[in-house]
């Protein structure tokens, strides 16, 4: 999960490689050639598993439209709001809209932890938020600011469906569907729906060779590559952990953007950077078990039917309630 929130951290910076593309471009040849080539690789998985495919298609359906959504959300809100501003929102509020699904429709609940890490995450995205906001005006007025505001709305619809796509996900592999067909067949269908917007806008991705290498970049390692490592984790943790570990995701976007793109980001959007790691270490440090009780030996007596019944060894007293950790014993024939 975090060797692919690496990897989707470094897509803002590649896109701001092809200006002359833009952010539903970039979005529907990323998630929609890389949907439709995660499809082709699970084909015979798809094939083999398309009983227990058919019995989930609400969930499927779901999880393929949020697929193609949440790359034209995703990409427009980056281009908006300024690459650090627009992953740390998206992403950002994704465990907290995947937490809020699965309390919903699973019936999880939500824990302290959670919500410590929920009170963490939002106050960096807004600290962000406004420091954003604040360079924006500065360097360019108002529009500047509505753009950012807007970029932000988008950055929230991207977090969704991210929630959703992932929780769809999760909820396939939970039922019996292998990973690889769970991802491929929502990816699949999340790459069909996008193909269209595809061959709409995407013709300045063919206008040079640098343009079509971050298109081919974009399809191939952050989102194949990426997403058959989340596939493989989600076969192993619930959906809002799995978006909460890609709170990684902004940290190195934010500082991609800086190192490369050279982006500003004030000291206020730093300190929300910081909010948005303590989120991650709160909701992802190994939590502590409870110590399991003792078992009590037992001697047998013998009844009067000749069968041996087991009677509780007396521990020496420490406390006059009694023990709930006292359960039955062995019994056996005499």
């Amino acid at each position: 999960m975090l060797v692919a929130s690496v990897l989707w951290g470094t897509t803002g910076t590649v896109a701001t490689f092809a200006p002359t593309v833009g952010p539903l471009a970039i979005g529907a040849v990323a998630m929609g050639l890389g949907g439709l080539l995660q499809a082709l690789t699970a084909a015979p998985r798809i094939v083999r598993e398309a009983p227990g495919l058919r019995a989930q298609r609400g969930v499927v359906l779901l999880g393929g439209v949020a697929v193609g959504t949440y790359p034209l959300a995703f990409y427009t809100s980056m281009h908006l709001a300024g690459v650090a501003a627009g992953t740390v929102v998206s992403i950002g509020s994704a465990p907290l809209a995947s937490a809020l699904v699965e309390r919903v429709v699973d019936g999880r609940r939500l824990t302290r932890r959670w919500m410590l890490g929920a009170a963490l995450g939002l106050s960096g995205t807004v600290l962000l938020c406004v420091a954003e906001a604040a360079q924006a005006h500065s360097a360019s007025g108002a529009g500047s600011v509505r753009s950012t505001v807007l970029g932000v709305g988008l950055g929230l619809v991207a977090g969704l469906t991210y929630a959703l796509y992932s929780w769809a996900a999760h909820r396939l592999i939970s039922r019996g569907v292998t990973s690889g067909a769970a991802m491929g067949s929502v990816f699949g269908l999340g790459g069909v729906l996008l193909v269209p917007v595809l061959l709409a806008t995407g013709a300045p991705l063919l206008s040079s060779g640098s343009n079509a290498a971050v298109g081919a970049y974009m399809a191939l390692v952050p989102m194949f590559v990426g997403y058959v490592l989340f596939g493989w984790g989600l076969a192993h943790i619930p959906a809002s952990t799995a978006t909460t570990l890609s709170l990684l995701e902004p940290a190195v976007a934010a500082v991609l953007a800086v190192l490369i793109v050279g982006e500003q980001l004030p000291p206020l959007g730093w300190a929300g950077i910081a909010l948005v790691g303590g989120c991650l270490g709160v909701l992802t440090m190994p939590s502590r078990t409870a110590p399991q009780p003792r078992a009590i030996t037992t001697r047998l007596n013998t009844c009067a039917e000749g069968r041996a019944v087991a009677q509780p060894l007396r521990a020496p007293v420490r406390d006059t309630a009694p023990s709930a950790s006292t359960g039955p014993e062995q019994v056996s024939r005499s």
